[in-house]
């Protein structure tokens, strides 16, 4: 009854600052309209993030000094969740673990109409390995450092509890442990 997409893509469609993942032309746009003509009933759930669309491999905007730019990165990701909504998804997720993403997304999606469309939050993402096999799959790994600057540290718990209050009050109607 539902899916999740996440695009692979050709290297030529990446860019710095991820244009692409709001292009309503792209990929997951029109996977989306056909399948959502297709099947109607079926939910769609999309991915919210900007590594399979960037030339760094990193979920956010890095800058020139090798840092990723949380404010930058969370208008990225608003522009993406709504063109996805537009486009028929059901359910938004955002895995980028940025700061103050699921309110300014809900914020976003409100103002566009889409007060229907749910958000699934990755509230705990864990710095892993086993994310390994996914990124080699869909060619977004990082092409320089980690994602331990906005991954959490599975052995912080407090940091957890707290990120789980902070997207339950910014509008997350789900909320996710990855990998658990």
């Amino acid at each position: 009854g539902a899916i999740v997409l996440f695009p692979a893509l050709d290297d030529s469609k990446k860019t710095s600052l991820a244009e692409e993942s709001y292009n309503p032309d792209g990929l997951v746009h029109r996977a989306l309209r056909r399948l959502k003509a297709e099947w109607p009933d079926l939910t769609l759930i999309t991915d919210v993030a900007l590594d399979p669309y960037s030339c760094d491999g990193h979920d956010g905007i890095v800058s020139e000094d090798g840092i990723i730019l949380n404010d930058e990165t969370v208008k990225v990701l608003v522009k993406q969740a709504v063109s996805q909504a537009d486009a028929g998804a059901d359910i938004i997720s955002p895995s980028d673990m940025m700061d103050g993403r699921i309110g300014a997304i809900r914020e976003g999606l409100d103002e566009a109409g889409h007060t229907d469309v749910s958000i699934l939050a990755y509230t705990a993402k864990y710095a892993s390995a086993f994310y390994g096999p996914f990124r080699d799959a869909l060619d977004s790994a990082p092409r320089f450092g980690d994602k331990k600057t906005y991954q959490m540290d599975p052995a912080n718990v407090r940091e957890a509890l707290r990120e789980v209050e902070l997207d339950a009050a910014e509008g997350a109607d789900m909320l996710m442990v990855k990998p658990a």
